[in-house]
């Protein structure tokens, strides 16, 4: 067993380096405009003319960050140390520059290939990236100016998006915090006021952040939002979450979306384990393993998790996606790994390495770097979205990377 984890950890960490981290440092660094380019499409051709979304650079700023910070802790005398720091600090200073809304606050949901605002409106999702960004970027290299901007971004988060009333984030506002029709982060979504999705990366930033700001509020509202998961998202008769909601938390249930479910049930135990708090993890961590094991209904023979599936209201499936994503295989293996680690359950690792060999033999590309977007189910790769992009970017993927190397660091 601890030769296959030797064997496990140095494959990840092949994989970091030489395919995803060097693809983004190599390819993708815009050194014409600033930042990192905004796409190249799935056939590996360039768009230096793409907008920038907020979301890909704060992703960017956190994979960066994160693996400077991992890094330096594993590999002290590794050569690239210094080239993943400046990465980090050169989407941060663009960030700084052309995403901070300086007059009402805030990052802009995109700006275009020049740095200048595109889409102004205030999406909380892409709020709490920047946050997750910069609260890693202070706990690798102590940088004061990130933390600040991550406190920044968390008051104002509060201040506008939090509704007391019902609890949970509003999903989108509009420039100046006001009422905004149309919530939704994609075309692919329901225009709910609510999302888990959207509540799973506040918590995930939130516990970010209280890693290096002990603030009391910071804190209660990190235990609001894993209530917010075992009292409102997750479905009492199937266990998956539900995704979209109204004001009063009335919606869909119909949707199982398999790579969230084993990726907020990690998550929620990141958060549990930041808090400290005995009695709270002891009433939670079994609602995580029911969140996990159904997770495990979009687990197929060749080791992969398929994306989703829809039913109707009585229960009769309408459609499946059984494609193969890079971003839900990554969150499979570490969610698997929290199993065996949390629950003691061998299968659970045989899983995540049976993951880890579809991952490696299906969505790298190793000739021109970084992962393809998925499989489909008769193994056709997908080039019709993006190799990098707006949602296509290192963070499911180096995240991935590197929670294997820092739950196996002995």
């Amino acid at each position: 067993m601890m030769n296959m984890i030797s064997v496990f950890k140095q494959q990840v960490c092949e994989v970091l380096e030489q395919n995803i981290l060097r693809f983004w440092i190599d390819r993708m660094q815009d050194r014409e405009h600033g930042g990192f380019y905004g796409r190249m499409d799935g056939k590996g051709v360039l768009c230096p003319k793409a907008e920038k979304g907020a979301v890909l650079n704060a992703r960017l700023l956190w994979t960066f960050a994160a693996s400077y910070r991992v890094l330096s802790q594993l590999a002290p005398q590794n050569a690239h140390l210094s080239e993943y720091k400046k990465a980090a600090l050169r989407a941060k200073e663009y960030i700084l520059q052309h995403f901070i809304d300086r007059e009402h606050g805030g990052i802009y949901w995109s700006v275009d290939y020049l740095g200048q605002p595109l889409d102004m409106k205030k999406q909380s999702y892409a709020q709490g990236f920047m946050i997750y960004g910069m609260s890693e970027l202070t706990r690798a290299t102590g940088d004061r100016e990130a933390l600040r901007c991550a406190i920044d971004l968390f008051c104002l988060l509060e201040e506008h998006a939090y509704d007391r009333l019902h609890m949970g984030y509003i999903e989108a506002l509009t420039r100046d915090w006001l009422p905004i029709s149309d919530m939704r982060l994609s075309d692919k979504d329901e225009n709910g006021s609510r999302t888990m999705n959207t509540h799973l990366h506040i918590l995930e930033p939130y516990t970010n952040l209280y890693r290096v700001w002990k603030d009391e509020r910071l804190e209660r509202q990190l235990r609001r939002l894993i209530s917010i998961f075992t009292e409102k998202l997750i479905n009492a008769r199937t266990h998956h979450l539900d995704l979209f909601f109204d004001d009063e938390w009335q919606g869909l249930r119909n949707i199982e979306s398999y790579g969230h479910d084993i990726e907020a049930a990690w998550l929620l135990t990141e958060a549990l384990e930041v808090l400290g708090d005995d009695r709270l993890m002891q009433d939670t961590m079994p609602v995580v393993r029911q969140i996990a094991m159904a997770a495990e209904e979009g687990l197929t023979a060749d080791g992969a998790m398929i994306h989703e599936r829809k039913f109707d209201a009585e229960g009769a499936l309408l459609y499946a996606d059984n494609e193969r994503h890079w971003w839900v295989q990554c969150e499979n293996v570490i969610g698997q790994l929290n199993m065996y680690q949390h629950f003691h359950d061998e299968h659970a690792l045989h899983k995540a390495l049976q993951c880890w060999e579809y991952i490696r033999r299906n969505l790298i590309d190793y000739e021109h770097g970084e992962w393809y977007w998925s499989r489909s189910s008769d193994g056709t790769v997908n080039s019709d979205e993006d190799k990098a992009g707006f949602w296509k970017c290192p963070y499911h993927n180096s995240r991935m990377c590197l929670e294997v190397l820092e739950r196996f660091s002995f």
